[in-house]
């Protein structure tokens, strides 16, 4: 070997033990989250305005439908939910075409211009004068445009306000020994994002109710327009700030045939092997490498953690539409809307995030005791099942209570036609459930968004967000399913059910995937 060699080996050799040194380094210091970067923060208070919008809006829905436009509760409960699938079935939509062809700035920008353009036919279907023109304006704003809109930004601004933060781990100039740990800033990126998401909601559920009684269900409307102009308007001031992963082609294409691929040859593979391993080839004419494979196969087992989500959404999609139609039927005060109780479901969310982020995590963790990911979605399952065995007690209560009980004429009579009927029973005993539900939440979906994210291979991020988030439409297609049974006397035992169902769950999912917090 010629000296010019040797000295070159020697001086990667050098550079891979520096380069090691390093990182030991790191791993050995305190680990701290770091600051949320400004083009996090743009991103993240354009998600406030679009849930703003989003909530808004879709919260008056049921009240809309059953007053404005006459439907019963059966069906409304079904467009509601049918709506709500649409929303979050069309991510995977949205992924495809940051992915493939316009990466995610752009792609949030054209979503936005039809989920405004949706906005605009949702707030005409309120105008009086064209009353005949209503429902069919009303169901092409919701199916055709708003739930396309939100579901193409959807799926692109959460990994986006997560890319902004650098991706490496790094020692804090300004605090000698401590590590600004990359996981850990991401974790704190969804937190925020998550409370962002439900300030966002509250101060649409607190304003545009009271707006449809006061203005007209109109004016109600407009205002979300209005708002969600004003953050994409934000969100596009801030383009030379962001960094947006260029598109890398079609991954969801590709991550489909790659798993088609090995699924043909999963006789082939090597003794002991995942199914997965079996696209690995030498064939150098494939679209992937080794490393994706692998990546893949991680990415496959950490996308068998959503199974049980869709299930946590049917539960949780309640609050659009069966809470409030057990709300309607209770005593309340003149100055509060049967939706406007969803507002406690935010607040609690909004002001129990920064005590979890900056009193009770760091607390964890000083003490040695780190509550990862599976864990905290097993919380949020089990908090939710308590919940709706609470809700199934409620209802009971309700279907007890004079005048009408359960509605049906049998234990007395049904008020006169174009009435509400009233039970005397308050609205204030459903504010347990709103809190139970906002604390599950933080649990388990601000959760489950982190996990994803951190769990999935660079490239196939956008495909497991995107995939994630669709748990929710097969959580509303449940619900559409269910809404069959969304009429009184039905409640009680609809409620109770899906309480057992989620506790069985539960148990499950914990069985499975609770060692998953020491790999992740």
């Amino acid at each position: 070997m010629d000296s010019k060699n040797k000295n070159d080996i020697e001086l990667r050799a050098g550079e891979d033990s520096k380069e090691h040194h390093e990182d030991a380094q790191l791993a050995a210091n305190t680990q701290v989250p770091g600051p949320i970067p400004f083009a996090a923060w743009l991103i993240i208070v354009t998600e406030l305005c679009e849930r703003f919008a989003f909530y808004g809006a879709s919260m008056m829905f049921q009240r809309y439908m059953l007053t404005y436009l006459v439907l019963g509760k059966g069906t409304a409960t079904a467009i509601s939910r049918g709506f709500s699938f649409f929303s979050y079935i069309t991510t995977i939509v949205g992924a495809v075409v940051a992915d493939k062809w316009l990466g995610k700035f752009k792609t949030i920008l054209i979503f936005s211009i039809l989920y405004t353009i949706g906005l605009s036919l949702l707030t005409v279907s309120a105008v009086p004068s064209l009353k005949d023109s209503s429902m069919p304006l009303f169901i092409v704003a919701l199916y055709c445009a708003i739930s396309w809109g939100t579901g193409g930004i959807k799926s692109n601004v959460s990994a986006f306000a997560a890319e902004q933060v650098p991706s490496e781990d790094y020692a804090d100039p300004n605090q000698p020994g401590v590590t600004i740990n990359h996981g850990m800033t991401v974790e704190r990126i969804f937190r925020y994002f998550y409370m962002a998401i439900n300030v966002g909601g509250m101060l649409g559920q607190a304003i545009t109710p009271s707006v449809s009684k006061s203005a007209g269900w109109a004016t109600a409307f407009l205002i979300p327009t209005i708002v969600f102009v004003v953050g994409i308007i934000i969100f596009a001031l801030g383009r030379s700030k962001y960094y947006d992963r260029p598109p890398n082609g079609n991954i969801l294409g590709k991550t489909f045939r790659c798993l088609a691929y090995a699924f043909r040859r999963r006789s082939a593979r090597a003794p002991g092997t995942h199914w997965i391993h079996a696209a690995m080839s030498r064939d150098t004419a494939l679209e992937w490498d080794d490393k994706f494979v692998l990546d893949l196969e991680r990415t496959y087992h950490a996308c068998k953690v959503f199974c049980v989500y869709p299930v946590y959404w049917a539960l949780y999609n309640n609050m659009n539409d069966n809470f409030i139609n057990m709300a309607i039927n209770m005593t309340r005060p003149s100055w509060l809307q049967p939706e406007q109780l969803s507002f406690v479901n935010s607040a609690v969310i909004v002001i129990f995030i920064p005590i979890l982020d900056i009193i009770v995590f760091p607390i964890l963790r000083k003490m040695g005791f780190r509550l990862g990911p599976i864990n905290r979605i097993i919380i949020g399952f089990t908090i939710v099942t308590g919940c709706f065995v609470y809700v199934t007690l409620l209802q009971h209560f309700v279907y007890q209570s004079a005048p009408y009980y359960d509605f049906t004429g049998r234990r007395a009579p049904m008020p006169p036609p174009d009435t509400i009927a009233i039970n005397n029973i308050e609205i204030w005993w459903q504010l347990p459930a709103y809190i139970f539900i906002g604390i599950s939440e933080i649990f388990a979906s601000a959760t489950g968004l982190e996990f994803a994210f951190r769990s999935a291979a660079p490239e196939l991020k956008s495909v497991v967000m995107s995939l994630f988030l669709a748990t929710n439409a097969f959580g509303a297609l449940i619900g559409m399913i269910l809404a069959i049974w969304s009429n009184d006397p039905n409640f009680v035992w609809l409620y109770m059910a899906q309480a057992i169902c989620m506790a069985v769950l539960t148990v499950l999912f914990a069985w499975k995937f609770a060692k998953l917090d020491n790999e992740v």
